[in-house]
């Protein structure tokens, strides 16, 4: 189901990731729609904003750095502007078994992304929200650790099988939990594009035959572990 652009996942999904280090995003969109399986855009591409949560001790990072079978990631999503009144937040909890995965999506309240913000505002955006209680579980003892952003290209194969997302320009901003953040200890990432093969578990005959059309290498890309090393260590 997707709502302006918004994907919502009832079922497990392969997501197949490329770093493309060669050639510049306008090369691969152009890739991506001389593809056989006739890929279009859907919708305009957009800035995403990110913001990920994490345990005192980075529980979940170190979970996707050792490569766990069973792992999860827990963010909240927007999109276009990055600061100010943030209006239309949705928690996201990713969850990992093995190479498939799916999310569990909820909207949140809004909170203001400026320099008031901190975990303190934060929980109280979350204690104003109508969560279920496997939401709220999955939130305890979670702490604001990191905020990115990325231009992200959309596209889907005329069949609707198969989707493609090219994220480049990517931003990422240390949270500090305790105060309030003026955002200016950040790192950005122009160079690299990553690409994502999305599809569902069905289609795992047909993805390599999709995938081999691309001059990729398939890489374990994370952004969230990504922006934890670049402005923590």
């Amino acid at each position: 189901m997707q709502d302006q652009g918004y994907t919502y996942l009832r079922t497990f999904r392969y997501e197949r990731k490329f770093l493309v280090e060669t050639l510049m995003p306008f090369q691969v969109c152009f890739l991506i729609k001389r593809h056989p399986r006739l890929f279009h855009a859907p919708y305009p591409p957009r800035f995403v904003n990110n913001l990920y949560l994490d345990t005192p001790d980075m529980d979940n990072y170190y979970e996707n750095v050792s490569g766990a079978t069973q792992r999860r990631k827990v963010r909240v999503r927007w999109y276009g502007d990055p600061f100010g009144e943030i209006t239309q937040p949705m928690l996201e909890v990713k969850i990992k078994d093995g190479v498939v995965g799916t999310k569990h999506t909820y909207p949140l309240s809004a909170f203001p992304m400026d320099v008031r913000f901190c975990d303190r505002v934060f929980q109280r955006a979350l204690t104003k929200s109508d969560l279920p209680p496997e939401a709220r579980l999955a939130l305890r003892g979670m702490q604001v650790v990191l905020f990115n952003r990325y231009y992200r290209h959309y596209y889907a194969s005329r069949n609707g099988d198969f989707r493609i997302t090219l994220d480049t320009d990517m931003e990422f901003y240390k949270i500090n939990g305790l105060f309030r953040n003026q955002f200016v200890h950040h790192q950005r990432n122009a160079y690299d594009v990553v690409v994502e093969l999305k599809y569902e578990i069905a289609q795992e005959p047909e993805a390599n035959r999709v995938a081999s059309f691309f001059p990729f290498r398939m890489t374990r890309n994370s952004k969230y572990v990504q922006g934890i090393e670049r402005v923590y260590f």
